[in-house]
């Protein structure tokens, strides 16, 4: 196993709603139902923008929510009890609005999976490309590295297995697939996604604020770049 082991099996499963449990005596862990959901409650929570809450940290399936400096615990769970019912995201695809400007990603498509994805899809490799950068994609939490982020709500054609022999190196820039998510390594290590791309925008800058330039929430479009 890789480091950059996407969540396994389905992005879906119980409880069916919300479930807030403590963690530590500074934050709450809402365990939620998938990753549509995570980013729902997201939104809505950075929308309410509460000041009972310091950070929100999504992941698959929960979102640590830490409170505010002298913010009793019991107050914050009050508040994260109104979210309950927060919307379900509308699919966003090519045909639908995205919620912010979206940050764009030159990729030439040239990754040495791209045949092997056009084979497991039954795409022709220029669909592939075409279902790729056709779709809005959002980050829906930070992964392995620092600048890793998943994205999810891509094409759903696009849903591909893990290679079955993970790379023991993999460059810095390298846009992959893998489940239902989509990547960029930020920087050379071992991986098992199915390479399609490479990119060379830099994802974590130490001297930028903030240094990850794909954080949770953000919309992202993929552009081609000639091959």
């Amino acid at each position: 196993m890789t480091p950059d082991q996407p969540p396994s099996g389905p992005t879906s499963g119980p409880p069916a709603g919300p479930r807030l449990l403590p963690y530590g005596d500074s934050g709450v862990l809402v365990e939620l139902a998938d990753t549509e959901t995570v980013l729902a409650w997201c939104d809505a929570l950075r929308a309410a923008d509460p000041p009972e809450v310091a950070d929100i940290v999504p992941a698959a399936r929960t979102v640590l929510v830490l409170a505010a400096e002298r913010t009793p615990l019991r107050r914050l769970r009050d508040r994260l009890s109104a979210l309950s019912s927060a919307p379900a995201p509308a699919r966003r695809g090519s045909d639908g609005p995205d919620p912010e400007p979206a940050i764009e990603i030159p990729v030439r498509y040239d990754g040495p999976d791209l045949a092997e994805v056009a084979q497991l899809t039954g795409l022709e490799e220029d669909a592939v490309v075409a279902a790729h950068t056709g779709a809005s994609w959002r980050v829906a939490f930070g992964g392995f590295a620092p600048g890793f982020g998943y994205l999810t709500g891509g094409d759903p054609r696009l849903v591909v297995p893990r290679r079955a022999e993970p790379r023991t190196v993999v460059p810095a820039g390298a846009v992959g697939l893998a489940g239902s998510f989509s990547g960029i390594y930020p920087r050379e290590s071992p991986g098992g996604w199915q390479l399609i791309g490479t990119t060379a925008t830099r994802l974590w800058d130490p001297d930028r604020e903030p240094p990850a330039l794909l954080r949770p929430g953000a919309v992202v479009r993929f552009v081609e770049v000639d091959r």
